[in-house]
């Protein structure tokens, strides 16, 4: 990597931080129930604003409600510090699910047994589904929560109930960690102490026997829209084309062929590119798409 394209990523890193500290919290995420029972004046007002509202409805103009699904080591807030405002303002309804914790590990998500973080989602979209009224959800998910929620779609039901997943950067077919995956063998027991220890890293390694299930018989199901949206400097995810998927109605999105001076990696494809960000809304609203290009930074 050449120095000047890594010197950019501390700069990805600060400008997260200072998103942290001034986004408010009552503005970006909301408790409903709590907010349901007890807010007035300007607590409501500030909810009203925020994602997972659930006194949200969905307008004409965007019927369903979208769900997002943090990564691996994520959790619903600070997945969506930048996402989840570009969406609401838009006019969505947004909400965001906290799944895969382990005990004794607070904050850091994703950490479970992916099927039952699967499991996790279905109930939660359930309850979107129930608050809003709507007949389908549409799910949009970075890394981990890019790939997870196919489960649901295929072995839990989830087709029925969802429209669209969005997957940014989404280890779709497991990653070899730039390689280091495959020294795992030469390490007696390290295998077996990533599975017991943190079973959703385990299942996310390429070959896994996760994996192996989820993928068998074809990357979808039928009557879900799927988009994934990928950056050729991810780090994490490698290589990065095991990250699109095959079958129909799929849309497979290189970042860089919408900007060539892109330089988001892994993290920052999901936390922080607004240029990714612009794809995720036209593949929530395909019939109002406008180009992506080095301009949506600004939109």
């Amino acid at each position: 990597m050449l120095p000047w394209k890594r010197a950019l990523r501390p700069l990805a890193a600060l400008l997260l931080a200072a998103a942290a500290v001034t986004v408010p919290a009552s503005a970006v995420h909301a408790d409903s129930a709590a907010a349901g029972a007890t807010a007035t004046g300007a607590t409501a007002t500030a909810a009203s604003s925020g994602w997972n509202d659930y006194r949200c409805k969905p307008s004409a103009a965007h019927p369903r409600p979208v769900v997002l699904v943090h990564g691996t080591f994520g959790n619903s807030i600070d997945n969506w510090l930048a996402l989840a405002p570009y969406l609401t303002v838009r006019g969505y309804c947004v909400f965001s699910v906290d799944y895969g914790q382990l005990p004794g590990v607070p904050l850091f998500n994703g950490l479970g047994p992916i099927d039952k973080s699967a499991a996790q989602l279905s109930a939660f979209v359930d309850k979107v589904l129930a608050a809003t009224g709507a007949a389908e959800a549409d799910l949009v998910g970075h890394s981990q929560g890019g790939m997870m929620p196919r489960y649901y779609l295929k072995f839990l039901g989830g087709a029925a109930k969802v429209n669209a997943l969005v997957g940014i950067a989404p280890d779709n077919h497991g990653t070899t960690l730039s390689g280091l995956a495959h020294l795992l063998p030469y390490f007696p027991g390290a295998e077996d102490l990533l599975s017991a220890a943190t079973p959703g890293l385990a299942d996310q390694v390429a070959g896994s026997a996760f994996l192996t299930k989820l993928n068998a018989g074809g990357d979808t199901v039928p009557g879900v829209r799927y988009t994934v949206i990928a950056t050729k400097y991810d780090e994490v995810v490698t290589p990065w084309r095991t990250q699109y998927l095959s079958g129909s109605d799929v849309r497979n999105v290189l970042l860089q062929d919408l900007c060539p001076v892109d330089l988001s990696e892994h993290v920052a494809i999901g936390l922080l590119d607004r240029i990714a960000f612009h794809e995720v809304a036209n593949a929530l609203d395909p019939a109002h798409a406008t180009a992506t290009t080095c301009a949506s930074v600004f939109s």
